[in-house]
């Protein structure tokens, strides 16, 4: 009988589920509860033993047919993870030999590279796609201008304190831990499972009062101590300072990158030729204080953001390259299906999604598809990729329609990339607290004729009574909008008008010194503040998802950890591995890595002596996809062997054309594949070119291992590792995928 992964899945979360009866069983009857005896623990215990077993022989079976074995819980999961992406310095804790900040990490060399590479493709995917005005803004930012977007009152989060020891918790996060336990709670009742997921999926809309009405009916205490908390209350997340030595100009740390676009919008409007729609995007350090980062790398204090604004006519929002996504499809978490039934998601192509209106407009649709396939492109699991919609409570009163692209890990479903629609309200913020016209305009095909209303002041009257305010009032006068006037003929009416002039003061004024009018005039077009379609990326919390999402493990074995990196995203495209530590063989490497650096390629060079085994080991760990072997016969020929990581396939390549190969095969917008060069290429089984070279002076020497060229090897051979085949889920959950080796 042939196993599959799906049977060990399946096996494996039994195997959970009777680990949580156990240790339920266990406490009620430490606790006392009636009816729990000794007998059955131990029999529950007995039935975990056995299902361990089974699980253990099923995996036995799997890895012997070829099969993926890497399944694991989830803190088994992060363990293997964390261990691998420290060792080799992914990633450290910020200020360890002080003890560490939480929230606070540093990137190693690897994570660096990963990072740019990352980056890299962002700007090319985006920037340089789409012609986008790219701007870098402080990150220190003035109060009134976070004051104008509305975070120095709303940027909070709900707290509680334990209020015994004062140690603060995010109030929403207590609640969920507290719903998902029961929702894994085998002794739980279906309903009472069911309440829990309803409330779980609106926990966003709680209010403060709602979310401490929901604290106390699940009677949650302080996670370490059982103290009870105390009721939420706001806490703003932003790091305040002060600008300047006098310390009277305050400041804080933006929490976000956007502000510095909206900001120079003006700027950029005219840069732009005056014309609508055009995008700007800026990538950089974002500060967030946050209350309890304990969610390891994707809840962080400081993080990456690239952020896109696109500026449309709030009346067209049409994308003119619609068409290039039109038939990408999406796997959609819409409102529907989130307060349905089934709570799964549904596919959508982008055109049905804005055809039936379940996404708003064409340019939100072209940036979620856009999203998608960058997200692909750089190695994560689309499987486990899902957009979901805001439900209405949880977007703000402007905005027209929200989505979160959400990738699965062992954190469950996180936010990776919010793209949302904010209509005007961010310039229009802005254009009221800078007193800046920050409008744009837009000309009409013929001139038109239109009734406005227009203020007409008695100058003489006015001149008397204001004396030299009278100058500056008309002024204001001249300047207010539409809706302005119409207050103000308003109040006229009824005998209590006033107006503000720029320094604050308010000024009453008197029905004989102006009247508003309406008078027609002819107009060649209008102005208007545009809205913004904002794609936001946490760059951080991709490059995690990425992480767990590429990580396998060789044969079954947890010492054996590979990345399986995309060429883009790999921090080092290349190794460089002369066989044996000879001179002419390292000589040899030492030329083929300078070659491979001049042409741009990231490549390392290993020139210890350990085995070729244990130098693919190293590279593996590192998510390098190729390497490049000196050995014998290289110096007969100038040809050398190349492998690929997943497949541990080789070809047999003269030297001089291993530069314009991995340039092809690791170029950001390439369509030159592994398959490819298995192609072009004759394969090499391992072992083939281990041999001395031949000298004048001295007879041939035997090779260490025959020399096996097979031209057509290549064409039937399997990796090493048998991979999960992409359909074999319909929906693949993290136990299920995150050890799994790409078939």
């Amino acid at each position: 009988m042939s196993i599959t992964a799906d049977d060990v899945v399946h096996l494996e979360a039994a195997t959970n589920a009777q680990g949580d009866l156990v240790r339920a069983l266990k406490a009620d009857l430490k606790a006392g509860k009636p009816g729990i005896t000794k007998e059955d623990v131990t029999a529950a215990v007995e039935v975990l033993k056995e299902r361990k077993a089974s699980l253990a022989a099923l995996l036995k079976e799997l890895q012997a047919q070829g099969g993926a074995t890497g399944v694991v819980n989830k803190e088994e999961t992060r363990r293997i993870l964390n261990d691998a992406l420290e060792r080799r310095l992914f990633v450290v804790p910020s200020f360890r030999i002080y003890g560490g900040v939480s929230g606070l990490f540093d990137l190693g060399p690897p994570g660096c590279a990963i990072k740019a590479n990352l980056l890299a493709f962002w700007r090319q995917h985006f920037v340089v796609n789409e012609s986008m005005l790219e701007v870098e803004c402080p990150a220190v930012t003035p109060e009134p201008v976070l004051k104008a977007s509305g975070h120095v009152d709303r940027f909070t989060d709900l707290m509680v304190t334990d209020t015994v020891t004062n140690e603060p918790f995010r109030a929403d996060h207590l609640l969920e831990d507290a719903l998902e336990k029961i929702m894994e709670d085998p002794k739980e009742s279906a309903e009472r499972k069911k309440e829990a997921l309803n409330l779980k999926t609106i926990i966003d809309e709680l209010d403060e009062k709602q979310l401490g009405e929901q604290l106390k009916n699940y009677n949650i205490t302080a996670p370490e101590t059982g103290n009870p908390i105390s009721d939420p209350y706001p806490f703003n997340l932003m790091f305040a300072t002060q600008i300047g030595p006098s310390g009277y100009m305050k400041g804080f740390l933006r929490p976000e990158t956007a502000q510095g676009i909206f900001t120079n919008f003006r700027d950029l409007y005219y840069f732009n030729g005056g014309k609508l729609p055009f995008a700007a995007a800026q990538i950089g350090e974002s500060y967030r204080n946050e209350i309890s980062p304990k969610a390891g790398l994707l809840r962080v204090r400081q993080f990456t953001q690239a952020e896109i604004e696109h500026f449309v006519n709030p009346s067209d929002k049409a994308h003119h390259k619609f068409k290039e996504v039109a038939n990408v499809e999406l796997s959609l978490y819409g409102r529907d299906q989130q307060m349905g039934e089934s709570k799964k998601p549904v596919k959508k192509t982008m055109k049905a999604a804005v055809d039936e209106g379940m996404i708003n407009n064409e340019t939100l649709a072209y940036y979620m598809a856009r999203t998608h396939l960058f997200l692909e492109a750089i190695g994560v699991d689309i499987r486990r990729l899902r957009f979901r919609q805001h439900l209405t409570h949880e977007m703000a009163h402007y905005a027209c329609d929200c989505w979160d692209a959400e990738i699965e890990c062992s954190y469950g479903w996180t936010e990776c990339v919010g793209i949302a629609d904010r209509s005007a309200f961010d310039l229009k913020a802005h254009a009221v607290a800078s007193k800046t016209d920050l409008d744009a305009f837009e000309a009409y095909a013929k001139p038109v004729v239109v009734e406005k209303l227009e203020a007409a002041p008695n100058k003489q009257l006015i001149g008397k009574a204001l004396k030299g305010d009278g100058k500056i009032a008309m002024e204001v006068m001249a300047t207010m909008s539409q809706e302005g006037l119409a207050k103000l003929q308003s109040d006229l009416a009824s005998g209590g008008a006033s107006i503000t002039l720029p320094d604050g003061r308010v000024v009453a004024l008197e029905s004989a010194w102006v009247v508003v009018k309406t008078v027609q005039k002819k107009e060649t077009g209008r102005n208007f503040t545009p809205g913004v379609i904002e794609p936001s990326f946490g760059i951080g919390r991709i490059m995690y998802c990425m992480w767990e999402h590429c990580l396998y493990t060789r044969d079954g074995d947890d010492q054996k950890i590979v990345f399986r990196f995309t060429p883009l995203s790999a921090p080092i495209k290349c190794t460089v591995f002369p066989l044996l530590n000879k001179d002419a063989y390292n000589d040899f490497a030492t030329a083929l890595g300078t070659e491979l650096s001049v042409g741009g390629i990231s490549n390392t060079l290993d020139t210890t002596g350990v085995s070729i085994g244990k130098k693919y080991a190293r590279t593996d760990e590192l998510g390098v996809p190729f390497a490049v072997t000196v050995d014998g016969q290289t110096l007969e020929d100038k040809s050398v062997t190349m492998r690929e990581r997943d497949s541990t396939k080789q070809i047999r390549v003269p030297s001089k054309d291993v530069v314009g190969i991995l340039q092809k095969l690791c170029a950001l917008r390439s369509t030159f594949t592994w398959k490819d060069a298995l192609a072009k290429y004759p394969a090499q089984e391992a072992g083939g070119g281990d041999k001395e070279p031949s000298s004048s002076s001295d007879a041939e020497k035997k090779d260490k291992r025959a020399n096996k060229p097979a031209k057509n090897a290549n064409a039937d051979s399997k990796p090493k590792v048998e991979g999960i085949p992409a359909d074999r889920f319909n929906h693949v959950s993290w136990e299920g995928s995150l050890f799994a080796k790409p078939a």
